[in-house]
């Protein structure tokens, strides 16, 4: 990529300038990061350690979990530093990457929740037939389709926005390097850059909804003519978690990405951004364990084999 703008560094605004409020936002993000890893971590390592748990519904969450973990190191530990040292100055390409990492792990996200619906689509329309829809070889081939395809489109973002020229400013009146305070700053001609920012977008997010949608329309129409209520309750809880996660998502990055560009919106921007991308992915692992019966389950049996080799030693 080449480097054609004037600014050699950017300062990052962040959510306030106040000084008495930047130690107790430190330590506020530094837990809220701290539980995200945690939380994501865990999960992955409750994935791996037990073999129940080796499904094409908890592959997929691991690589949730691993995503949620990438996109919010992107931006946390960056905003922490602003916090400790008072000003945040990033450089142009330190700037280039941590947008370009946001929108990879973002993407990835995005196309594993669509994954998610096709998978409980199968598990609830299909269930006779799951093995052979929803194969060892089918879940890597959708895995790998994900990382490829945001991989596309984080370079295609990231080449977009950083070619622009930021003569006008060198202050991004945000948290993070990210689409709408750029252009906002830029003394190019936008109107090629939004075009493609809002196709690509625009056509991700159509595309995502529509299969989403679609999946749960089937879902609920096979639900309502299930005749156990029982089975009515299971199914829709398997389907809560995701359809909680997919809302919040997709509701604040349509909202970030498709309105209008105007400094009126700058701090909805930052708040809907902060959600998405260091809130969701702390809230995410236990919003897909707090009702699930087998991660329970699951984290019982961790928890007492630990205590039985803490005894052991001891």
């Amino acid at each position: 990529m080449e480097n054609n703008s004037e600014a050699t560094e950017f300062i990052l605004v962040g959510l306030t300038s106040d000084p008495k409020l930047q130690i107790p936002l430190f330590i506020t993000f530094l837990i809220i990061y701290f539980l995200t890893l945690v939380f994501n971590l865990g999960m992955i390592l409750l994935i791996l350690l037990d073999s129940r748990l080796h499904t094409p519904m908890y592959i997929f969450l691991s690589n949730l979990s691993l995503a949620d973990i990438g996109y919010s190191s992107a931006i946390t530990p960056k905003l922490m530093t602003g916090f400790l040292i008072g000003v945040n100055v990033i450089s142009f390409n330190d700037c280039a990457t941590q947008f370009f990492f946001f929108a990879f792990f973002a993407i990835i996200e995005s196309d594993l929740l669509v994954v998610m619906a096709y998978d409980r689509y199968a598990a609830v329309c299909r269930p006779l037939h799951y093995n052979t829809l929803v194969m060892t070889n089918v879940c890597a081939c959708l895995c790998l389709g994900c990382y490829f395809f945001s991989l596309l489109d984080g370079c295609i973002h990231t080449w977009n926005t950083f070619r622009l020229s930021f003569c006008r400013s060198n202050v991004i009146d945000h948290i993070f390097c990210d689409i709408p305070p750029l252009v906002a700053i830029t003394c190019s001609d936008i109107h090629t850059a939004e075009i493609i920012t809002f196709f690509i977008v625009g056509c991700n997010a159509f595309f995502s909804l529509a299969v989403i949608l679609s999946s749960y329309v089937l879902i609920f129409a096979t639900i309502l003519r299930m005749r156990s209520a029982e089975g009515r309750k299971k199914a829709f809880s398997t389907c809560a978690s995701h359809l909680t996660v997919v809302t919040g998502l997709y509701g604040t990055i349509i909202f970030a990405y498709l309105k209008p560009s105007s400094g009126n919106y700058m701090d909805l921007d930052k708040l809907a951004s902060m959600f998405y991308s260091i809130i969701l992915p702390m809230l995410n692992p236990l919003v897909y364990s707090v009702r699930n019966k087998e991660v329970k389950s699951a984290f019982i049996k961790v928890i007492g084999k630990a205590k039985s080799s803490m005894g052991f030693l001891f």
